[in-house]
């Protein structure tokens, strides 16, 4: 099949969720979506209240061989079955979701593009960026209504390792990004991206 592979990548909070979700309901079942952040490493053997201080923000909690081994199998035309991450336990679960190969894939996650395998295979890199204020207050609502977390322990975990980890390995990777669109809900930037996507789609 040899599908096109649209990486969106940015900050916590950014509006990358937004905007990706934006492309899949314009394009329905013509696209595929991968997320980053379900290739959370497993972590069975380690207590909860350890698990809950692990550094999700550093490249090393990703299982980020096995992402690309899947990205490899949808790009020629295999279906995958990817893992499900549950938040609220902080490991991954007993879930999976059957992924099956199409001429477009979205691949989502704040760290996509600072792995340089991920980063070649991706043939549209998309930066989303926002000011860090929004970012923090979306990043809380989402947090406490979406994943059932406290909110001493999001801010902890923002100023502990998801601030320094944005600045250290998010940001620099916006200028390896080929557009960068500063909000989610920027309806120009979709609409290009959405003429692009829909001129590849003709293409079959």
């Amino acid at each position: 099949m040899n599908s096109i592979i649209i990486g969106i990548a940015g900050g916590t909070g950014s509006g990358k969720s937004t905007f990706t979700n934006r492309l899949k309901e314009a394009f329905k079942d013509d696209v595929a979506v991968i997320y980053h952040d379900n290739y959370y490493k497993r972590q069975d053997d380690v207590p909860f209240e350890d698990r809950k201080k692990v550094n999700y923000d550093h490249p090393d909690s990703l299982e980020t061989d096995l992402m690309l081994q899947h990205l490899e199998l949808l790009k020629s035309g295999h279906a995958i079955d990817c893992p499900v991450y549950d938040y609220s336990q902080h490991n991954r679960s007993d879930k999976i979701l059957h992924i099956e190969p199409k001429k477009i894939i979205l691949a989502e996650g704040i760290l996509l593009l600072s792995d340089p395998r991920i980063r070649n295979m991706i043939d549209i890199k998309i930066y989303v960026e926002a000011d860090a204020d929004e970012r923090i207050l979306r990043r809380i609502v989402r947090d406490v209504k979406e994943r059932g977390r406290d909110l001493d322990n999001i801010v902890e975990q923002y100023l502990t390792t998801v601030k320094p980890m944005h600045y250290l390995y998010v940001e620099p990777t916006r200028a390896l990004a080929d557009i960068v669109i500063n909000s989610g809900m920027n309806d120009v930037a979709f609409d290009v991206v959405q003429s692009k996507i829909r001129l590849l789609l003709n293409k079959q």
